[in-house]
């Protein structure tokens, strides 16, 4: 194990298309300061409206992403984040993102009460003024806006705190980050002593990722460190147990009163410990026995470390969080009630309600393959349309039989989540 001191930031709210959008460096460098802009808010409302809170803002040193695919082409999300240059109203950067509090909205108890969400942005921080903004999908999944917030670089607000480098592993490297994906693992729930048993979970988990394919073909492009962040109390809170720990980003079990759903709730407190370190995705991992994880798009993957489905389940929510992977199964039970509307496309890569197919992967079926798709073993190998997917058995379609993001029966992918996965890799490393 090695320590090292890693002066890079890179925002969870990352980078989104596989095209570079015809932008060049020169503009990156006309807008925007080797820095990076973090901006804190709460989100909070219930089913019938949405309220955004600002927080405060902070600088942080470096920016080692993109400078080059500056705005968002693929539209995954629930939400945006747009800046745009306040002189002349261009967008001049942009990237989607998906939250807990999103989810929280189909849940029963957004019918009764309000509840508000933290939530962080990172973007690149700006030369001049511009404005920041952030949009919520509807129903429809168009786009609305629903926050403006006018940012002077020059305003003395905005928090330039140093940053306190924590005792870091690096588990895989393979170049700069600025033109590779870079993975942040961090400690939840390991107290001091425990942080060696996080870096050996750290190792295997994260070797388990790597050797996943599609994930395998890219070892070159992919970095992925571990950062030691210890917590008074072992392990994560289990209220339907009557258990709660003292961690320091307040992991808990039984999210939305789902046993098995592990995520946690002090989202500023991760960037607070991110900060100086390459982070395109992070991963939260729980110092735990219990089954159970979650994965939200461009905003954190939590996982128990030592169940025996542990690797599985860091997969497929990494596969949430990374790629805007859509669950596949229809016949386990969840929380949410219409999750989809079934009128539109979903916007995750890998789910369709056949509204407009041949946006999805329609260019990947054969021929002589029927549309929808029965679900019988001699279709088991072929990528086809078979309905049931997305919480629901009707009205919803997955593109195979079986797939990592369906079940922990299988350790793979199907052709269709590969495809997206690999896309997601390729943007991050141009």
């Amino acid at each position: 194990m090695k320590n090292v001191t890693i002066h890079f930031l890179l925002p969870i709210i990352v980078f989104l298309s596989f095209c570079c959008n015809g932008q060049t460096q020169s503009v990156f460098e006309r807008y925007f300061r080797s820095q990076t802009l973090r901006i804190d808010y709460q989100l909070a409302g219930d089913i019938s409206h949405t309220d955004v809170y600002f927080q405060q803002m902070k600088m942080v040193d470096g920016w080692p992403g993109s400078r080059v695919n500056l705005l968002d082409t693929f539209q995954y999300g629930t939400f945006k984040a747009v800046v745009r240059d306040a002189a002349s109203g261009r967008e001049i950067y942009s990237r989607g993102f998906s939250t807990l509090y999103q989810e929280w909205l189909t849940t029963a108890e957004a019918k009764k009460r309000q509840r508000s969400f933290p939530g962080v942005t990172c973007v690149p921080f700006p030369k001049g003024k511009v404005v920041f903004e952030l949009y919520q999908r509807n129903r429809m999944l168009q786009y609305q806006k629903i926050f403006t917030l006018p940012v002077d670089p020059e305003d003395y607000f905005i928090l330039k705190e140093t940053v306190i480098p924590g005792q870091t592993d690096t588990l895989h490297y393979s170049g700069d980050p600025a033109v590779h994906l870079d993975i942040a693992i961090l400690a939840e729930g390991y107290t001091r002593e425990e942080i060696p048993l996080f870096f050996s979970d750290a190792h295997r988990l994260g070797d388990t990722l790597l050797h996943t394919p599609p994930y395998d073909r890219y070892g070159n492009k992919i970095n992925i460190f571990a950062i030691g962040t210890a917590s008074e109390e072992r392990g994560p809170d289990i209220p339907g147990e009557g258990i709660y720990r003292n961690t320091l980003f307040s992991s808990t079990f039984y999210t939305f009163d789902l046993a098995r759903y592990l995520t946690i709730s002090d989202l500023p407190a991760v960037y607070d410990h991110l900060a100086g370190s390459p982070a395109d995705q992070v991963i939260i991992l729980v110092n735990s026995e219990r089954y159970g994880g979650g994965g939200i798009f461009n905003y954190i993957t939590v996982c128990s470390a030592r169940n025996v489905l542990s690797p599985q389940v860091l997969v497929h929510e990494f596969g949430h969080a990374f790629a805007g992977l859509g669950d596949e199964y229809y016949n386990t039970s969840v929380v949410y009630e219409n999750f989809y509307n079934r009128e539109v496309e979903p916007w995750e890569p890998n789910l369709t309600t056949l509204v407009h197919f041949e946006t999805k992967w329609k260019d990947m079926i054969a021929p002589d393959t029927p549309i929808p798709t029965p679900d019988i073993p001699e279709n088991y190998n072929k990528v086809g349309v078979y309905e049931g997917g997305g919480y629901v058995a009707e009205g919803v379609y997955r593109p195979y039989h079986d797939c990592l993001m369906k079940s922990n029966e299988t350790r793979d992918f199907c052709p269709v989540c590969q495809r997206a996965i690999t896309r997601m890799i390729m943007f991050y490393a141009r």
